[in-house]
């Protein structure tokens, strides 16, 4: 995944976006709209708009007018306007890229795609993030400021530790501002993620977006993430259930198989260059996560590259028992496979440039259920050691490196 700067002109002025396109041809794209006073930089943004990549879409996350690195006056804006920088942005990368066809909002910016999405045909998925069901929600955020501002047009509020200027026109848009009809109009599948503990935006929120919202919608918690989703185990989870969703209303990008690769390729994108999280796309449909534990300086999201290598011997000795079983009319009733394997990638990767040679053991246990005579069983345990991974690890293997402009 590569991440290009992308300035493009918004309702006030020019506005400082990220452009993070996959390693592969794109057929989809997507925007990411940020919560209220947040940037493009928050953490849940970046590894949310890298999943996506990951799958073959590419994604303009930017900073609304005032925020970030976008340029005019924050006292200036409203919802309105950033309603109209979500437009303009679509615009944007429909000139650079394709227009967008998935729409992805945390916090005010949920509620900002979702007013914006009726208006954008090439829509086809929403997404929001602990998204209020009503814009004026926001104003719970400064409510001890409201009569100052509602009598002197504006005031200084305090958000998150930095100081705002809140003006009467922000504050007379939001209260004006619904989503009912946006909802009732939407034409495009929705999914809704909220935290039952969010304490900035309640639950309830959810709760009404979804009630309000036509079929096909989709709502699943988030448990107990905090509404920033500080914690990144939270954000990988909102990521993969995004990708994971919008996959069934966005035609899978091209797997790049050929006769040479006839289960699809397998793109691996780092997440970020802190620790050692990945995304793994297999053949442009199946989306998993990749990582490290803890104590190597991971952050234990998803399988270790050994744990991968070990699942799929276990799934090849696996399919590979019940085909015979099948064909030779074998009453098995179940098969299970565990597989160990001593080694740990972090580790072993501390002593790659030796050139020693080195004897992998995998201790593989195979469950056998059903009413099966002794010369079963044994048949059923020959079988395994014909299971191609399992021969593919045996013999030697050559493996050839190309980098790729």
């Amino acid at each position: 995944m590569s991440n290009d700067e992308f300035i493009f002109d918004g309702s006030m002025g020019p506005l400082s976006g990220r452009l993070s396109l996959p390693d592969r041809p794109v057929t989809h794209s997507a925007l990411f709209a940020h919560c209220f006073t947040c940037s493009k930089d928050i953490p849940a943004a970046k590894r949310i708009t890298s999943a996506l990549a990951a799958r073959g879409i590419a994604v303009l996350s930017f900073d609304f007018t005032g925020l970030g690195h976008s340029d005019g006056e924050f006292e200036n804006t409203n919802f309105s306007s950033n309603v109209e920088d979500l437009r303009a942005a679509a615009a944007a990368l429909e000139a650079r890229v394709a227009p967008p066809s998935l729409l992805v909002g945390h916090s005010l910016g949920g509620a900002a795609v979702i007013a914006a999405a009726p208006t954008l045909p090439s829509v086809k998925a929403v997404a929001t993030i602990g998204a209020p069901s009503d814009p004026e929600h926001v104003q719970g955020l400064f409510r001890d400021a409201v009569p100052e501002i509602n009598d002197r047009g504006s005031a200084e509020v305090d958000l998150a530790g930095r100081s705002f200027t809140i003006t009467k026109q922000f504050v007379d848009d939001i209260g004006n501002a619904s989503l009912h009809g946006a909802l009732l109009t939407l034409d495009a599948a929705l999914l809704v993620m909220h935290s039952p503990v969010d304490e900035i935006v309640n639950v309830s929120n959810a709760a009404e977006i979804f009630k309000a919202a036509l079929h096909p919608k989709s709502y699943v918690s988030l448990d107990d993430a905090d509404h920033l989703m500080r914690r990144v185990a939270d954000a990988e989870y909102a990521a993969s259930v995004i990708t994971a969703w919008a996959g069934r209303y966005l035609p899978p990008a091209p797997s790049g198989s050929g006769q040479s690769a006839p289960d699809g390729d397998v793109l691996v994108s780092e997440v970020s260059p802190d620790g050692f999280a990945h995304d793994v796309l297999v053949a442009g449909t199946h989306q998993l996560s990749a990582d490290e534990p803890e104590d190597v300086g991971g952050t234990n999201t998803g399988p270790t590259p050994y744990q991968f290598l070990a699942a799929g011997l276990g799934a090849c000795t696996s399919m590979t028992i019940r085909l015979y079983a099948r064909r030779k009319k074998i009453p098995l009733e179940h098969v299970s496979v565990t597989v160990r394997h001593d080694k740990r990638h972090a580790i072993e990767c501390e002593g790659c440039e030796t050139t020693e040679p080195k004897v992998d053991h995998f201790q593989r246990d195979i469950r056998l259920s059903g009413e099966l005579s002794d010369e079963q069983v044994a048949s059923l345990l020959a079988i395994a050691d014909k299971c191609p991974v399992h021969r593919t690890l045996e013999r030697a293997s050559h493996i050839s490196t190309t980098r790729v402009s």
